[in-house]
């Protein structure tokens, strides 16, 4: 059977198809024979063409992996020999690889104990002083380990020490590449015992990869995942090594004449490490080497005649290439921004940065640019609070530099502040909007790469400024529409429409005259059909989102139905996942304005989204080579099983062997990706703005996102985890609606499973933004059913816990409790963000348990607040403990036993609170006058002996305040102490102040505090009101009909002035005479509706 096999095997490598299906036949009907397998070991040993030879190993691997089991043992026995036979014997490289993928597939079967033939080959190899055989044992060692790490863990310290030994090989670049991937393979798997050993390899690994570099420069490449490996694992293993390691990638990745590839792997393992590792980073002083070596690579010129990537103007406008030095070098920064206290980052920066900007040669500044743009996330409050008026400055600067790769530069940064240094740089509308339509007025002759930087900034700026982009929306409008309209360009119409959605987000109701044309177009767009027109029809999809969002209800509900139809339509004529994604938006955003129009379509709607979360598309396996012979072997397996009568487990149990190490790795397209994140979070949204008609649809969807919470890529994670807190919302709002005992039991069994998910997700998840995500929406489930999330008895102790342990550090995104000393005054701002949103909490459980629950996990908790509230703290830390501390006592206010707790807490926070009212920040003097405010109200008779403090400190302020939201709040405050305790207060001084201060200019919600307030006062002192009656008539004025006042203040005004009309006519007549028409006319109407 040999020779024939050998024949079929010939015939299938040669270049025609119909000798190729000939073979293909014959093939099948060999593999039907029971002879099959020592007739495949036959040509592997035998056969004279390393091809034939390559062919028949391969094809056996396949063969043992799926019919192991079938294989006598006699036949496994003499197997093994072949193998190991085979592969000494073997000269061709390839061959060799085959026949050690084939052992790795064997010892799988039969682990390394009972193969101790293989133990024996691998040892005498390794160890050979024949340099080659040592190459092939490292190669076959390095097959079986990487695919069977675990049976191997006992041999571990004797594998290490080999490793030791042949990292000295350096002369044998084969030897060291095997050497390194193994020792990768095995990290994952190494315990304590194998510790030490691996830290002292590190050395000889450096001075390995050195030499491999100048050997292969792609073998060394793939060689330095080992640092990845080691800091995912164990990254203790390298902390000793860490200016080592830091050392050799800046060397390499600061190296012209290496390939990008390389360096690029250089700067990532930095990276990798700032990310992980921030503090030992900056307490070995590595920083600053660190900038000085990647600042020329973020600045380098590119070669005579050529672009970098993102400047080259090509017509889709997206020239982006992530894999240059360039762009590694710029994100590394950006981790430094995300990870490292931005006190000590721009310390080492600004000097670098400034010399660049000052610089002629335009590499220089566009760097020195690209460093500002990408600080401004991870360091946004030390930019707004600090030099946010000198960046912008710089930015305009380069706006009109002579040089489009500084102008593409600045347009770049602009973006990047606009959309993370809000409010304030919206402060600067004025200066900068005049520039960016000037970009927009030659839109047509520009070219469509740098059209597109100018929209990015554009948007992220417009976005944001709400009712200020008034005067420029009819300059803009006309643009958008006439791009729509005329342009050529498909690329130009996609930013047009994308641009019309950030107008509307900032435009809202404006937007409404220009609403009939951007309908018009947009629906021309999406019922196209050509290819071309695909990324068009995502885009406007999006905008049509915006739109239903913001529009306004009466004007986006009667094209609600038309819409969802759209979307469905697409979906059915078009197998897109960025068109679906879109959709998926889309039937989101209509769910808040129109729930009605979706309902009839919720099966059809969520299947498809149920279906693109099961979904495998997208993701690839690379397998390590060519699966043509899987066919060969897949075709007959399933029929010859079932005739045996095989049990069907036993199938499955052969058949599952589809294994992971022959896997490469897998890559996701991102398309998929981004699908399955906004599925997740369209159908949260969708549940809870649906309610009751949702309920058939919320068990399915809550088992499919649930089984996303462990997704790999951590933006699906997070809209899952987000999802879920929407489903416990939707069923405690459906059982409000609905009160039955199902609804009630539904809720219960939600909120059981969900909470201990994000408990354990705090605690073990490793990326920051999915535990800042996870604790928001914790928040929020808490926020929305209250009380319901604690009838499990022990779910206070473990929120509070966890919340403990954001605080205090110890969760795994935080470093978990490490050896990293912590410099505890200075943080990276996102860590501080981090601990935010556990502190937000706090306030949440005070208002949802009785106080003397609370109080023992509250004494626990309030000093790591408390901790934030000294001057050495940043602005941000002390503004968010002063505001937490007043939030806290805002719910005691209505808590059941809140009295008496707010009361024994008063002793330790009138102190702090009353410090920070002389804060030199307004944030933080803001957030301590609400505290004592909230205090007065909450603490209630107890406190009055402070009243007289207070009332100084308060009058002190008034006479010297400027800030607007801090006056309006001493108002408020000043009224909560009336409210609380009227007698205690001087009125005849007090009132006349308050009054003179009003109406509220900022803090717009604080009218409910003073009109319940003036209610009280002049049912208690009518007499002083009467006095007053004028300023509070006037001050009425402005507050009755604000859409931003709430209905219950309206009342509580409208009813005030009825009894002025009744009791005191005259004197309200002549305050009313005295306002401006407009005013009277608001207010004669308010006071004479029924």
């Amino acid at each position: 059977m040999m020779e024939k096999l050998e024949q079929i095997l010939s015939q299938l490598t040669q270049p025609d198809n119909a000798v190729i299906q000939q073979a293909t036949v014959q093939l099948k009907q060999a593999f039907k024979d029971p002879a099959i397998i020592p007739a495949l070991c036959a040509v592997m040993s035998g056969s004279q063409n390393p091809q034939i030879r390559q062919s028949a190993t391969v094809m056996l691997r396949m063969r043992v992996k799926k019919h192991w089991k079938k294989i006598s043992p006699n036949d496994r026995e003499s197997l093994k020999a072949v193998v190991l036979q085979a592969f000494m014997q073997e000269t061709e490289h390839t061959v060799q690889h085959s026949l050690s993928q084939l052992c790795a597939v064997m010892v799988k079967h039969e682990t390394p104990d009972r193969w101790p033939a293989l133990l024996l080959l691998l040892n005498q190899s390794t160890k050979s002083t024949n340099p080659h055989d040592r190459q092939v044992g490292l190669l076959l060692l390095n097959k079986v380990m990487e695919s069977n790490p675990e049976p191997f863990q006992p041999h571990y310290c004797q594998l290490l020490q080999l490793f030791s030994t042949v990292l000295q090989d350096l002369n044998n670049p084969t030897a060291l590449y095997y050497c390194i991937l193994t020792l990768t393979a095995i990290t994952p798997y190494t315990g304590t015992d194998e510790m030490k050993l691996m830290r002292s390899i590190i050395p000889c690994l450096i001075v390995a990869l050195k030499h491999l570099i100048k050997a292969d420069q792609d073998h060394a490449s793939e060689a330095m995942e080992v640092f990845i490996e080691l800091m995912e694992i164990e990254v203790s293993i390298i902390v000793p090594h860490v200016a080592d390691i830091v050392r050799f990638c800046l060397e390499v990745s600061s190296d012209p004449t290496l390939s990008d590839s390389l360096r690029v792997k250089a700067l990532s393992c930095m990276t990798f490490l700032i990310k992980l590792k921030s503090k030992t980073v900056l307490k070995l002083k590595l920083l600053s080497p660190i900038l000085q070596a990647i600042f020329p690579i973020l600045t380098a010129a590119p070669p005579p005649g050529e672009h970098d990537p993102e400047d080259v103007d090509d017509d889709s406008g997206d020239g982006t290439d992530n894999d240059n030095p360039k762009h590694c070098a710029a994100q590394m920064i950006d981790t430094m921004a995300l990870h490292m206290p931005p006190e000590k980052l721009f310390h080492h920066l600004i000097p670098l940065t400034q010399t660049c900007l000052a610089s002629e040669n335009p590499y220089q500044k566009k760097g020195g640019l690209m460093c500002l743009a990408v600080l401004a996330e991870g360091c946004a409050d030390h930019i707004r609070t600090k030099m946010l008026s000198s960046v912008l400055q710089t930015v305009c600067q380069s706006l009109s530099d002579s040089n489009q790769v500084v102008r593409s530069a600045a347009l770049f940064a602009l973006g990047q502040f606009s959309e993370h240094l809000q409010p304030e740089v919206s402060k600067y509308c004025a200066e900068l909007m005049p520039l960016l339509l000037g970009y927009l007025s030659s839109l047509n002759e520009a070219k469509v790469g740098h059209v597109t930087k100018a929209f990015y900034a554009l948007e992220n700026f417009m976005e944001n400024l709400g009712a200020d982009i008034e005067p420029y929306l009819p300059t803009l409008m006309e643009t958008m529409l006439s791009a729509l309209n005329n342009a050529d360009n498909l690329k130009i119409k996609e930013l047009a429409v994308s641009a019309i959605g950030a107008i509307a987000n900032a435009a809202k109701g404006l937007l409404v005259p220009y609403f009939p044309p951007i309908i018009e177009s947009l629906k021309g767009f999406l019922t196209a059909t050509t290819e071309e027109m695909r990324s068009l029809q995502t885009q406007s999809l999006d905008t049509l989102s915006v739109l239903a969002r913001t529009i306004g209800k009466d004007v986006f509900v009667p094209l609600a139905a038309e819409c969802i139809r759209l979307g469905l339509n697409l979906t059915d004529t078009i197998d897109d996942p960025d068109l679906r994604r879109c959709t998926y938006s889309l039937y989101s955003a209509v769910s808040t304005v129109s729930p009605e129009c979706l309902t009839p379509h919720l099966t059809a709607i969520t299947t498809v989204m149920l279906l693109a979360l099961k979904s495998n598309e997208g993701i690839t396996a690379h397998l390590e080579e060519d699966k043509t012979f899987v066919l060969l072997d897949d075709d007959d397996d399933d029929d010859s099983d079932i005739n045996e009568g095989k049990a069907a487990d036993d199938v499955l149990d052969d058949e599952s062997e589809t294994d992971v190490h022959d896997v490469a790795g897998f890559s996701v397209e991102n398309a998929y990706i981004d699908e399955k994140e906004d599925a997740c979070d369209a159908l949260g949204e969708i549940a809870y703005s649906i309610g009751a008609a949702f309920q058939p649809f919320l068990e399915s969807s809550f088992q499919q996102v649930y089984e996303m919470r462990d997704f790999p890529h951590e933006d699906v994670r997070r809209a899952a985890l987000g999802a879920m807190g929407q489903f416990c919302r939707a069923q405690h709002k459906v059982w409000t609606e609905i009160p039955t005992e199902a609804n009630h039991e539904a809720l219960l069994k939600l909120l059981e499973v969900v909470l201990a998910c994000f408990v354990k997700t705090v605690r073990a998840e490793p990326e920051r933004q999915v535990v800042m995500a996870v604790l928001e929406t914790m928040n929020s489930v808490i926020k929305s059913c209250k009380e319901e999330v604690f009838k499990n008895p022990s779910r206070l102790e473990e929120i509070c816990c966890v919340i403990r342990d954001v605080l205090t550090k110890k969760t795994a995104c935080q470093g978990g409790g490490n050896d990293e000393a912590d410099d505890e005054e200075q943080q990276a701002e996102y860590d501080a963000m981090l601990q935010e949103f556990a502190g937000e909490g706090i306030p949440l459980l005070a208002a949802s348990v009785p106080a003397d629950k609370l109080a023992p996990f509250l004494n626990d908790l309030l000093p790591l607040i408390m901790s934030k509230t000294k001057s050495s703290c940043t602005v941000a830390d002390r503004s968010f403990s002063l505001g937490t501390i007043g939030e806290i006592l805002q719910a005691l206010v209505s808590a059941s036993g809140g009295r008496g707790l707010a009361g024994r807490l008063s002793n330790r926070l009138l102190p702090v609170l009353v410090a920070g009212v002389r804060d030199t920040d307004a944030e933080v003097r803001n957030n301590s006058v609400f505290g004592l405010g909230c205090l007065a109200q909450a603490a209630g008779p107890i406190i009055v002996s402070d009243y007289p403090m207070m009332l100084s400190v308060f009058s002190n302020m008034l006479g010297k305040e400027s800030d607007r939201r801090v006056i309006d709040n001493l108002c408020a405050a000043l009224c909560r102490m009336i409210l609380s305790n009227v007698d205690a207060v001087p009125l005849e001084q007090v009132v006349p102040a308050l009054v003179t201060r009003l109406p509220l200019k900022e803090d717009l919600e604080e009218n409910k505090t003073v009109f319940t307030c003036l209610a009280l006062l002049y049912k208690h002192s009518p007499d002083l009101v009467v006095k007053l009656l004028k300023p509070i008539v006037a001050a009425s004025s402005h507050v009755v009909g604000a859409k931003d006042v709430d209905k219950e203040t309206q009342n509580t005004l409208v009813i005030l002035m009825r009894e002025f009309a009744q009791n005191h006519g005259a004197d309200f007549q002549a305050a009313v005479s005295s306002l401006p028409a407009e005013q009277q006319a608001r207010l004669g109407a308010a006071v004479s509706a029924s």
